[in-house]
């Protein structure tokens, strides 16, 4: 009897042994391979520098928005802003502090005409005058013209780009009152239109003093510093 329970106690062991080194080696972690873990942190790294690069520009962009409120705040007290223009040489000034734009009207005769200036919208570089070295700028605002007769519907509408001693026609068309079609016929280019009839245009709206008109809103432009306060 003994010599069965002995064989059977060493088996027992023995099974018993293969389980428990099994279950210790389930137990125990896998090694990570080497590769994975140069990922995973070169990926973290690559996070944490995103993030570290839009704090930064968020950070900057808030310091230059200070900057411009504080300057804006300091022309305010220094020269405090005067009473919107009412009058713009013969025309009335609708200036709508805080816009791109203003909007001039006058009557002339039997004819209404409504401007749209805008601030000004583009520059280009310019010799130096007085034979200096380096550049200038040009400044550049857009007109949209409308010229109308009393007792007609038909509206005359002209886009122009002015400069401080010229205007040059891009675009007329006649558009039905105050609606304007979804897609309405622009006509061609101004360019190329007949010379005379180039010239025609030009006289016409010179006639209405539209040239003396952008010469004095170069020399002394209506958008006080208080039109740039409201758009911050």
């Amino acid at each position: 009897m003994a010599r069965l329970i002995r064989p059977f106690f060493r088996k027992t062991l023995s099974s018993s042994s293969s389980s428990g080194a099994l279950l210790i080696c389930r137990l125990q972690p896998l090694p990570q391979e080497p590769h994975l873990k140069t990922i995973g942190n070169s990926l973290f790294q690559t996070q944490h520098r995103t993030y570290i690069t839009e704090m930064r520009k968020s950070a900057f962009e808030a310091n230059i928005l200070r900057l411009l409120r504080n300057e804006i705040q300091y022309e305010l007290e220094r020269s405090p802003p005067t009473q919107p223009v009412a009058k713009f040489d013969s025309f009335t000034v609708d200036s709508r502090p805080g816009e791109q734009w203003i909007r001039l009207k006058r009557k002339m005769g039997d004819e209404d005409i409504k401007v749209e200036v805008t601030m000004f919208d583009g520059a280009i570089p310019t010799a130096k005058s007085g034979g200096g070295t380096g550049e200038e700028v040009q400044l550049h605002i857009t007109l949209i013209v409308n010229i109308s007769k009393c007792k007609d519907v038909d509206v005359l509408e002209i886009t122009c780009s002015a400069w401080p001693d010229s205007i040059e026609i891009n675009r007329l068309f006649i558009r039905r009152g105050d609606k304007m079609p979804a897609q309405p016929y622009v006509g061609p280019e101004f360019k190329e239109l007949d010379d005379e009839l180039q010239d025609s245009l030009y006289k016409f709206l010179e006639a209405r003093v539209l040239l003396p008109l952008v010469r004095l809103w170069f020399s002394s432009p209506t958008i006080s510093i208080d039109h740039v306060a409201c758009m911050y």
